[in-house]
């Protein structure tokens, strides 16, 4: 396996197939895609060729962060805040009811739109990277993007899905190599030499923006393998109003954690979920504002929808941005006992109110402008510390695909137990939570013979 080129086999006439660790594919704020299908170009082998590609890849990044998930009704973002605590399922189809429930089901359909569409941006990126290197290889910071996508999406595989991810990769001839099952780690492995290779291809008027994506990728790579200080020493050079956005229109399509939550009432704000959940919607915070907006879709279910404001219909949704390098070194000098450092750098976030998004002009939604957090005190011993850490993040990075792996994150690196951070106990909709910690890999990819569903299911 080189370090550019461990790719999914995502063929289309393969449909789903397994995840492939792919060449790195880089992503821009400001890259809206406009053509009509990403996958029909009329001739690749020429600069207007590679750069549609480029554009494709990044279409397939917007599909399976938070727009329509790749053929699929959900997209990562959202469906992995499901099984976690950021969302809960006000719908009737059974998809959603089962992974809000915590159950383990390779069989559930809503499953193959998201790893569809990841496995896409591997195999899309490698075409991509090829044909910009023969056809348009300037400025090189365009491969740096397409390396840092495919990172992104290579550490979001090992923070979704369960150890026993397949990665397989075509051949030349069309034909494909099967590849065993990998665990989570190694696809952390991957994303942090992938994001080396997209902070090496670093010319043009884009790389600065390229290369603190990349940082960003690298360092939350190596704090899921509990690197901390390295993770911190790769941020450092990252400002803290930088965001890398995934973004939407007309043309690429809408926010679907508007749509699906705030537009259609399909998906309600989490509070306090399971008796373990973070309290998203009454804590009142000006990182999460919020209206109560009527019935969900399910009306018999006994649930209130509760609303998002961060997001409209064609909102960007960042996914890589300065306030996680913060967060990413605050958590390092939590590590080191450096306990001052740590609440100092969570301060002065929260200090910030430029950070904090812009109001609604609905004044239904609280708290109203003006509201500030105020200032944390240091709360005495390590748990509570911990405890404040993770609270912090959750609310900093609502929904952009990043509490599903740290709820396994304080089970693997913090010793907590399961059944003390996921949602656990009655069911809303009758039953009791499973014991689901991650996705499992769709059933599609059963067409691997060497696949098999889960080496195992630990955080």
């Amino acid at each position: 396996m080189t370090r550019d080129f461990l790719h999914l086999r995502g063929l289309r006439a393969l449909g789903l197939l397994g995840l492939v660790a792919l060449l790195p594919l880089p992503g821009c704020t400001h890259d809206l895609l406009q053509v009509t299908d990403p996958d029909i170009i009329p001739d690749v082998n020429t600069p207007s060729g590679a750069l549609a590609l480029k554009n494709g890849v990044i279409f397939r990044l917007e599909q399976v962060t938070a727009g329509l998930g790749g053929n699929g009704p959900d997209n990562l973002f959202i469906y992995g805040g499901l099984l976690a605590d950021e969302w809960r399922s006000g719908d009737t189809f059974v998809q959603r009811n089962d992974m809000d429930q915590r159950l383990f089901d390779p069989t559930n359909t809503f499953l193959s739109g998201p790893l569809r569409s990841l496995n896409r941006v591997r195999v899309e990126g490698r075409t991509a990277i090829e044909k910009l290197r023969a056809y348009a290889p300037t400025p090189v910071s365009n491969i740096g993007l397409m390396f840092a996508l495919t990172a992104f999406v290579d550490n979001l595989a090992g923070e979704y899905y369960c150890n026993g991810i397949p990665l397989s990769f075509p051949n030349p001839d069309g034909t494909i190599s099967y590849g065993d099952p990998v665990s989570d780690d190694s696809m952390f492995a991957l994303a942090v030499a992938t994001a080396d290779s997209a902070l090496a291809n670093q010319s043009g008027p884009d790389s600065a923006r390229v290369r603190q994506l990349a940082s960003i990728v690298k360092a939350r790579a190596l704090v899921n393998r509990g690197q901390f200080a390295a993770a911190a020493t790769v941020v450092v050079g990252v400002a803290t109003t930088f965001h890398y956005d995934a973004t939407y229109s007309a043309n690429a399509g809408q926010n679907e954690l508007w749509n699906l939550n705030t537009s259609i009432k399909r998906y309600t704000m989490g509070d306090n979920e399971g008796g373990n959940g973070l309290p998203f919607a009454s804590a009142l915070d000006p990182r999460i504002p919020r209206r109560i907006g009527g019935p969900v879709f399910d009306s018999a279910t006994p649930l209130t929808a509760i609303l998002q404001g961060i997001w409209l219909r064609f909102s960007p949704v960042t996914i890589a941005g300065g306030i996680e390098a913060r967060l990413i070194e605050a958590e390092a000098a939590l590590k080191a006992g450096d306990n001052a450092t740590w609440l100092a750098k969570l301060n002065a976030l929260r200090a910030n109110t430029a950070l904090y998004p812009a109001a609604p002009a609905d004044t239904s939604y609280k708290p109203r402008p003006g509201a500030v957090l105020a200032a944390l005190a240091d709360p005495g011993t390590q748990g509570a510390r911990e405890n404040v850490m993770f609270s912090e993040r959750a609310f900093w990075l609502f929904s952009t695909g990043h509490r599903l792996g740290d709820l396994r994150r304080l089970v693997r690196q913090y010793g907590r137990p399961v059944e003390s951070v996921y949602p656990t106990g009655l069911y809303v909709k009758g039953g009791l939570y499973g014991s689901a910690v991650s996705l499992p890999i769709s059933r599609d990819e059963q067409n691997n013979p060497q696949f098999v569903q889960c080496t195992d299911q630990n955080p």
